[in-house]
């Protein structure tokens, strides 16, 4: 019997099927590796593909009014690095001068904060030991603040390391926008006609959507900032205009968590001022960020970003698991990129009626 068995040949295509087996293990393990491996530059080229797709509508603009494409995306470049250097260079001085003077003056802040807290709440906390540690030079508590207004520096220091690496997202940038026109023939020869309108339209909506969300967002920001600087302004708080541009920036491109990371410098600022003063901004905060959610965004964001709450927490979520931070920041835009496509090529078909999918009426106002 086990002759038997031994005699008989294996099927011609087993072999085959066990080559080829391990020929896809090892091209998938070197895939994945390459991938692993490349995935800073993948980024990179990501991200400049979208900023790409934010920027080619305003050089357009100005290659429609007789420019060539090169100048027009050279000046549109540096309109951008001038606002953005403006904005990283208040900011970086804000909080070095601020995390300066917190640990100069932290004795002086500490006892206003002990006598507000017992005025309001008719409390009778003691810092004094508190503040020996910190007016003692050799205490813990002392060199950590010395600590953290060098380390401020340091970091302020630090940001011009960042520059190299922005330089290589604004290279392919600039060559995608410039050359946008060569860029796409060059695809395009390899297709046929019908696959080329795809693409072209394709094209055409995703820089459609991320330039609506880039409009949207900027709407926003100024409205935000211009909102706070006033505010601050009003309140006496230091550096009005520079915290003001900081929420607005920062609110409105940094998704879900942007609002409580902005409003983290104001208040801090003006705790260091006086606590009281902490309290009206925060307040002011969370009031103008009910007002921006419920009148100014749904307007704005209505011809732009129509998407519901939850796509767009979902879609931060899983663009910053995939691609860290820098994810996040784009999910949106690449969210509402896949959601036109879905509308552009899926079938629309009518909802039929039924209890669950009615909405609610609203009711009608008594006389």
């Amino acid at each position: 019997m086990t002759e038997a068995i031994n005699s008989k040949s294996l099927p011609g295509w087993v072999p085959r099927a066990i080559i080829l087996f391990f020929v896809a293990q090892l091209a998938y393990q070197f895939t994945l590796s390459a991938l692993v491996s490349l995935r800073g530059f993948l980024l990179t080229i990501l991200v400049s593909l979208f900023l790409s797709f934010a920027i080619e509508p305003a050089v357009n603009s100005l290659s429609k009014r007789g420019m060539r494409r090169g100048p027009a995306t050279a000046i549109v470049f540096l309109i951008l690095i001038v606002i953005t250097s403006i904005f990283m260079f208040a900011i970086a001085s804000l909080v070095v001068d601020q995390v300066a003077k917190l640990s100069d003056n932290a004795p002086g802040y500490l006892e206003r904060s002990q006598n507000y807290i017992n005025d309001q709440f008719d409390t009778n906390i003691n810092t004094d030991s508190l503040r020996e540690q910190i007016e003692n030079s050799d205490s813990p508590v002392r060199k950590a603040l010395d600590n953290l207004a060098a380390n401020a520096v340091t970091v302020g220091s630090s940001a011009i390391g960042i520059i190299f690496q922005i330089l290589t997202i604004m290279l392919f940038t600039f060559y995608f926008v410039a050359d946008a026109p060569k860029l796409r023939r060059s695809l395009l020869r390899r297709l046929p006609p019908e696959r080329q309108t795809i693409v072209l339209h394709t094209w055409e909506l995703a820089i459609e959507k991320t330039g609506g969300y880039i409009y949207s967002r900027a709407l926003l920001a100024f409205f935000s900032g211009l909102a706070h600087w006033i505010a601050l302004e009003i309140m006496g708080i230091p550096y009005a205009v520079a915290l003001g541009v900081w929420v607005g920036v920062v609110s409105q491109f940094i998704p879900v968590v942007g609002t409580y990371i902005a409003g983290v410098l104001p208040v801090a600022i003006a705790l260091i001022q006086e606590p009281k003063l902490a309290v009206f901004t925060l307040i002011f905060v969370v009031i103008y960020q009910q007002i921006e959610n419920y009148l100014l965004a749904p307007r704005i964001t209505a011809r732009t970003m129509n998407m519901h709450p939850a796509v767009a927490f979902a879609a931060v979520i899983i663009g910053g698991s995939v691609f860290g931070p820098v994810g996040a920041l784009l999910s949106l835009p690449a969210a509402a990129m896949i959601q036109a496509f879905a509308l552009l090529y899926l079938d629309d078909h009518k909802v039929i009626e039924s209890p669950m999918t009615a909405e609610p009426t609203p009711r009608k106002k008594k006389n």
